[in-house]
C-alpha cells in the first residue's frame, strides 16, 4: 500500500497478524524515505533500539497519549531529510547555517570544535528524529566507537553548555533514557 499510495507518513504495528513489523520497516526502508512512527506493546530498549537503527523516525509505547501522538506526527512530518544550501536551521534562539559552517546563539558567534560542530549537523539533518547512541558514534567517530558511549555523553553535554539557555534542562538536545538523543524540531 505504501508504495502505490505514496503516504505522507506511516503509522506501524509491530505486532502484525501475518508478517513482523520490523521486516515491514525493512521493506518499507528498503525503498521509501517516508517518516515511520512505531506503535507498539514492546518495551524492551533492545525492540526500541532496533527498530530505530532499522529506520523508524520514533517509537511510541502503548498506551499513549493522543496528543503526545500528534505532537509526533507534526514532528515527524516537519523534519526535512536535509537543508537546501545556505538554508538556516532556527530552533529557538540558535541559528546553523550548514553550508556556512557558522552557530549563533542570540546573534553572537558559538565557536564549536570539529567534532562538536558534525555532532550537530547531524542532529540538524535528523532534526525530530531519535538518534541512538549507535548510530551517533558510527555517523560522527566511525564504527570501531560503537560501544563508546560515554563519547555522545560528553560532546552533547558540552554542544548544551555552548547551545541551551540552561544546560541542565535542555530544550534543543533532548535525552532519550537508554536510547541516545533528539533534537527538538520545535521552533519558538
Amino acid at each position: 500500500m505504501a508504495g502505490t499510495e505514496r503516504p505522507d507518513l506511516i503509522i506501524l504495528d509491530l505486532g502484525l497478524p501475518d508478517m513482523d513489523g520490523q521486516q515491514v520497516l525493512r521493506n518499507i526502508r528498503d525503498q521509501f524515505r517516508t517518516p515511520v512512527i512505531i506503535l507498539s506493546v514492546r518495551t524492551a530498549e533492545s525492540e526500541i533500539i532496533s527498530c530505530l537503527d532499522a529506520g523508524a523516525d520514533d517509537y511510541l509505547v502503548k498506551p499513549f497519549r493522543t496528543g503526545e501522538l500528534l505532537a509526533r506526527i507534526r514532528t515527524a512530518l516537519r523534519r526535512e531529510t536535509g537543508l537546501p544550501p545556505g538554508e538556516m536551521f532556527t530552533c529557538g534562539n540558535v541559528s546553523i547555517d550548514l553550508t556556512a559552517r557558522v552557530v549563533k546563539k542570540k546573534d553572537e558567534i558559538v565557536h564549536l570544535t570539529s567534532t562538536e560542530y558534525s555532532l550537530l549537523s547531524l542532529f540538524v539533518r535528523n532534526s525530530g528524529r531519535v538518534l541512538t547512541h549507535a548510530y551517533i558514534l558510527e555517523s560522527v567517530w566511525g564504527p570501531t566507537f560503537a560501544g563508546e558511549t560515554q563519547y555522545t555523553r560528553v560532546y552533547v553535554g558540552q554542544l548544551r553548555k555552548k547551545i541551551e539557555d540552561d544546560p541542565s534542562t535542555p530544550r534543543l538536545i533532548l535525552t532519550e533514557s537508554g536510547i541516545g538523543y533528539r533534537l527538538s524540531g520545535e521552533e519558538e
